[in-house]
């Protein structure tokens, strides 16, 4: 770190970087005051703010060296220090501590320095676009809203059912970025934050509370910088062996799933595992067919289940089902929460919270309180789940939390919002401890928040629409893994097909097909049937289709090797198994837009065919090696696009030439 005074301000450095540039004329920090309008509805939330006040900080006086160094800004010469500035070198990051006045507010803006050109990422797990430059990006988890471009017919009419997006709109919010000049910066709140990146010389941070410090990285190359965050915030164990045997079958039609599953048997589907939602029963609404949120085995949907768990495990096929932190009123559960006070409190009484998830309502479990957590870590997880021969489950929501909720620990509501997914996955990482099955038992998630990744062993995209669509469809799946994996998420996978269908959007057999191809080269592979399983197309209703899906799973099960050497790596290291192509090829500029692309681990390059009706698709190779495309076993020169046949069946693919792994990916083209 390096602090230089000049007459008007101050610059701070950090390995040579700019991060901040103060003048008098052009501040560092601004205090002010806003009046926040927040409402829900379902997991999406309309947030607005009447700013009443917004000044700024020009003065600035420097005081003190070493540890005891502070930077105090104030409106004028003379005042009192509205903001306070502990800056710290700690050798593998600088630490910037803040304190503000109690009386200037509860807002803070600060403008971190930039460069005409830059490239910024991050922010979470961001689903429109990779490279952040160019746009405001609000922080708040929340459903993403079906249909996430305003300008579509499909935002239209769900806007109308206060269910609409935007392309900011994200489970998984993290305010962390990296930034092309290879630094990182990370806002340590959990407040609602917002970073504006629409500006060439400076990118804004907006945060409703003084957030408690703001850690920067520097490093020489990308790859240190993602070992460095993943370090900060938390590295998952390896994947269990028995996900890489194949796919994991969603179904969700009672005991008649079992019959089903022979379907997929019988075609040589390679399978790890059947995953069965519906094991704690469904209830009807008009957005489709939904869970009953009573955790416990429904005995009436699927009778016998521990006996058809163990025989599944006699085959090698695991049992795998769903949770989430809600409790429905008419379960058997939220009456045994009531009474020993597990629940969250509505703001102006002792009565609790009362959320509504369309059509049905439920009780929100307080995770600030311990005897709740532990409870539902040991009881609703441990011994409902575990201990019936469950191997992994979708551990869904964690959006929902209402801003105005009274929780026992007396955290206010607005602070909590963002912080519930990291405690939801922390019990559920809890309770898989608890049982010694950390790195056997598989949950994944798909909302999210800092230090989510330390208990989270696996992210999901979360609910895709339906079809091929730029802002809602299959190819978003593509940058939430790219930009979550560099803030230390390692592994990451989608729905097979989508789940939302909704205004007559159904799903095609050529996007099932397409889906399945991009999913048989990512971490995991999954199937769904989506919200509205009825009125959808589904795998196994479909000889081509089931027959494309059984091989594409085949060739998932002919990466083992090579996913069981990266996940071992990502335990090491932290390395996402999906990576942007400037992780390895940092010097090739015409890499750092590319979204639709990923490289699997350093030796794959993936180029899923996004778009309906292609049979052909363009493809840039980065320089400096040759790549071999594994259906035609051709080779070309890195350093330009190329344009390769993309029937059904044959995603583009290339594997580095003289990659360890050669003889494997040369043997995939052969997989019938």
């Amino acid at each position: 770190m390096r602090l230089v005074r000049v007459d008007d301000g101050f610059d701070l450095e950090v390995a040579g970087r700019l991060i901040v540039s103060h003048r008098t004329n052009a501040p560092f920090a601004y205090v002010g005051r806003g009046e926040p309008d927040i409402q829900m509805a379902r997991g999406n939330f309309r947030i607005e703010d009447y700013v009443t006040a917004r000044i700024p900080l020009p003065v600035a006086l420097i005081v003190g060296e070493g540890r005891d160094l502070e930077i105090r800004l104030s409106t004028h010469e003379g005042a009192a220090p509205d903001l306070v500035i502990r800056p710290e070198d700690n050798g593998d990051r600088v630490c910037l501590t803040l304190q503000t006045a109690p009386a200037n507010g509860n807002r803070l803006w600060l403008r971190f320095a930039a460069e005409p050109g830059e490239k910024i990422y991050g922010c979470g797990e961001q689903m429109s676009y990779f490279n952040l430059k160019g746009r405001r990006f609000p922080l708040w988890t929340s459903e993403p809203g079906v249909g996430r471009d305003k300008s579509t017919l499909l935002t239209f009419m769900a806007d109308q059912m206060d269910a609409g997006g935007d392309y900011y709109c994200t489970n998984y919010p993290q305010p962390t970025y990296l930034s092309s000049r290879r630094y990182a910066l990370h806002v340590e709140t959990t407040a609602y934050t917002a970073f504006d990146f629409r500006h060439d010389d400076f990118i804004e941070l907006e945060a409703w509370a003084c957030p408690g410090r703001i850690e920067i990285y520097a490093r020489p190359d990308f790859i240190g910088l993602v070992e460095a965050l993943s370090e900060r915030f938390g590295r998952q164990p390896p994947l269990p062996d028995w996900v890489l045997d194949g796919a994991i079958i969603g179904l969700k039609a009672g005991e008649a799933s079992f019959t089903r599953l022979k379907i997929y048997q019988d075609a040589g589907t390679a399978i790890s595992a059947l995953w069965c939602e519906d094991w704690v029963g469904v209830r009807q609404t008009s957005f489709g067919r939904r869970l009953f949120w009573d955790w416990a085995w429904n005995a009436q949907r699927y009778p016998d289940l521990p006996g058809r768990i163990a025989d599944l495990r006699r085959q090698g096929v695991r049992f795998m089902g769903y949770v989430n932190p809600y409790l429905c009123v008419d379960g058997a559960l939220y009456p045994v929460a009531l009474a020993n006070n597990y629940l969250a409190l509505r703001p102006e009484s002792d009565a609790p919270y009362i959320v509504d998830f369309g059509e049905f309502e439920c009780g929100v479990v307080d995770f600030t309180s311990k005897d709740a957590a532990d409870w539902f870590a040991e009881t609703v997880i441990g011994q409902n789940m575990l201990d019936l021969g469950l191997s992994g489950w979708m551990a869904d929501f964690g959006e929902y939390l209402p801003h105005d909720v009274r929780l026992s620990s007396g955290l206010d509501g607005l602070l909590a919002h963002n912080a519930w997914p990291t405690l939801w996955a922390e019990v559920n990482a809890r309770a898989v401890a608890g049982r010694g099955q950390t790195g056997e038992a598989l949950f994944f998630m798909r909302a999210g928040f800092t230090g989510v990744q330390a208990h989270c062993p696996l992210l999901w995209a979360g609910d895709q629409s339906v079809d091929f669509s730029r802002h809602d469809g299959l190819q978003t799946v593509i940058c939430g893994a790219l930009s979550s994996g560099l803030l230390g998420n390692a592994y990451h996978h989608s729905d097979i097909g989508g789940y939302t269908s909704l205004f007559d959007n159904v799903r095609t057999p050529e996007l099932i097909m397409r889906w399945s191809e991009m999913a048989a080269f990512t971490s995991v592979m999954r199937s769904h049937e989506g919200n509205r399983p009825d009125h959808n197309l589904q795998i196994d209703q479909d000889p081509q289709v089931l027959t494309h899906f059984a091989r594409m799973t085949r060739i998932y099960l002919g990466l083992k090797p090579y996913l069981r050497a990266l996940s071992d790596e990502a335990a090491r290291r932290g390395l996402p198994l999906q990576r942007p192509l400037f992780l390895h090829f940092p010097d090739d500029a015409r890499v750092f837009d590319i979204q639709t692309a990923y490289l699997l681990g350093p030796d794959l390059l993936v180029a899923p065919v996004v778009e309906e009706g292609r049979t052909q698709w363009s493809v840039y190779l980065p320089e400096g090696c040759d790549w071999v495309h594994i259906w035609s076993g051709q080779t070309f020169h890195g350093g330009g696009s190329v344009v390769v046949p993309a029937p059904l069946g044959q995603p583009p693919v290339f594997y580095r030439r003289q990659s360890e792994f050669e003889h494997l990916f040369a043997q995939l083209s052969s997989v019938e």
